[in-house]
């Protein structure tokens, strides 16, 4: 890793590991951490830190950017399978159905992740903005903006962005600072992405400057997932072609809108049998399975066992499942 972005991503693993600390034993420091989550939803940031490794929970990631500045982590969206840690970072341009687990937790430092919600109204408006193409200007070395499907979909860091986002980081120190460099520096951040090879990946998710047919397709199919969907009634819903519907989906989320329902009816079939204890027929029934054969096979091929046998063990991990 180039040398200044190390600098810039250590000065923003120190700041996220002191507000991502546990609450103190005493009053005082008590209500220091309890300001600093004040602070960090102002900035739309969530700072976690774990001291083992996790099991693969599922998460419904918003529009972010991820960035694990201490240890590893493993994510899957969709069949692509990664495990990453702070040379890389990760953009998810609409709401995406994740599975994610901490793989390891560096030491004594722990894992630190920083989570930043983007807003498209903000992405919209630099993209309207900018002078020079977004994707343009790219890091040396990185690909040429193109086709997301040909992209990786771990972003590689330059030092303008990794000095931006740790500025945001920092605010979490000066928090009277906010109010006037917070507008800034989400706007400085979302231009130094749209001047990586992430650039198409996060245009993706808009229609000229405003938000996609995609947020609207991942919107009903979330919403409404226990109906049969087809692309052409997704498209007839949104009033766009199949093929248009089809393209763009794939861009911004690296999944096939079929890919997309079936991950999200899997997850949350997870979440009612784990949290509301639902039995394996109950909760394939409510998200929309026809065939309780076929849900217990598409459960053991996401997840590694079968649907009883792993909502037992994710029950005894729960604690940790907010970190990820």
């Amino acid at each position: 890793m180039d040398e200044r972005i190390a600098q810039h991503l250590d000065r923003a693993a120190a700041t996220a590991s002191a507000h991502a600390a546990v609450l103190g034993r005493d009053r005082q420091d008590a209500v220091a951490r309890v300001g600093s989550a004040h602070h960090a939803e102002t900035l739309g940031l969530t700072v976690s830190r774990v001291h083992e490794s996790t099991g693969l929970f599922d998460r419904r990631y918003e529009p972010s950017m991820s960035v694990v500045l201490r240890g590893r982590k493993r994510s899957i969206v969709g069949d692509d399978d990664q495990v990453w840690g702070r040379e890389r970072f990760i953009i998810t341009p609409v709401d995406l159905p994740v599975v994610a687990g901490v793989v390891d937790a560096a030491g004594e430092d722990g894992f630190v992740a920083v989570v930043w919600r983007l807003d498209p109204a903000v992405v919209g408006e630099v993209v309207a903005s900018m002078t020079v193409p977004a994707g343009v200007a790219v890091a040396p070395g990185s690909r040429p903006s193109g086709a997301v499907s040909s992209l990786p979909r771990l972003g590689s860091w330059t030092a303008p962005l990794a000095d931006a986002f740790a500025r945001l980081v920092g605010l979490l120190d000066a928090p009277e600072d906010i109010p006037v460099l917070f507008p800034l520096v989400s706007r400085e951040i979302v231009l130094r992405l749209l001047q990586t090879e992430q650039a198409p990946r996060i245009k993706a998710a808009l229609d000229g400057t405003g938000p996609s047919v995609v947020a609207g397709a991942t919107a009903l199919l979330t919403d409404r997932m226990a109906e049969g969907w087809s692309m052409e009634r997704l498209a007839r819903e949104l009033r766009v072609s199949e093929s248009t519907l089809f393209a763009r989906f794939k861009e911004a989320t690296g999944m096939t809108p079929a890919q997309y329902l079936k991950r999200t009816r899997l997850g949350e079939a997870r979440r009612r049998m784990v949290v509301h204890g639902d039995t394996a027929a109950q909760a394939a029934a409510a998200v929309g399975f026809r065939s309780a054969s076929h849900f217990s096979r598409d459960y053991r091929e996401a997840y590694g066992r079968p649907p009883a046998a792993d909502a037992v063990a994710v029950r005894g991990q729960l604690a940790v499942a907010t970190a990820l």
